[in-house]
């Protein structure tokens, strides 16, 4: 009887380290694109140019996935406010992966996800996303509405979308 129960103990202690090696061998971490300093910097550049063309001194700035600042430009004469601002709607794209100005209207009461001091529910943000990944976001601020702030927004994200896809072939 000590045998059988010697035998089944074993096959049972086989069976486990056979569950458990192909979990072992399973990747236990998880590889994501960045951008480069440099990517960043173009994208940022791209969309202040933008909004220059149409007359108006912005800011931008781009953040990484995780919604830290990558890049900031701020043009001449844009105003000192517009560098928290244009950070808080690229943090804001980022995070719900979405132009901020999807988001305008939807969020209403006392308890709301805008209260959230580091987001701006305003038209101006748009995550940067190529090839199938987020890579971050960038926020302009400082045009005389929100809509010309996304669409200089948006500038700056076609300006390295190309770069991002093909890793700067």
């Amino acid at each position: 009887m000590t045998n059988q129960y010697t035998a089944s103990a074993t096959a049972l202690v086989a069976a486990l380290g056979l569950m458990a090696g192909p979990a072992a061998a399973q990747d236990v971490s998880v590889s994501t694109q960045r951008m480069t300093m440099e990517t960043a910097n173009k994208a940022a550049v791209a969309a202040v140019k933008a909004c220059r063309e149409e007359g108006v001194q912005v800011a931008a700035t781009v953040v990484d996935r995780w919604g830290d600042p990558q890049a900031v430009v701020r043009d001449t004469l844009a105003m000192d406010l517009t560098l928290a601002i244009s950070e808080k709607k690229a943090y804001t794209a980022v995070q719900f992966n979405t132009a901020t100005s999807n988001m305008e209207g939807n969020f209403e009461g006392n308890y709301s996800v805008p209260k959230y001091e580091k987001l701006v529910i305003a038209a101006g943000g748009v995550p940067i996303n190529a090839g199938g990944n987020m890579y971050g976001g960038i926020g302009v601020s400082g045009a005389p509405s929100g809509k010309l702030d996304e669409e200089c927004a948006a500038a700056g994200a076609e300006a390295v979308t190309e770069d991002l896809e093909f890793g700067g072939m």
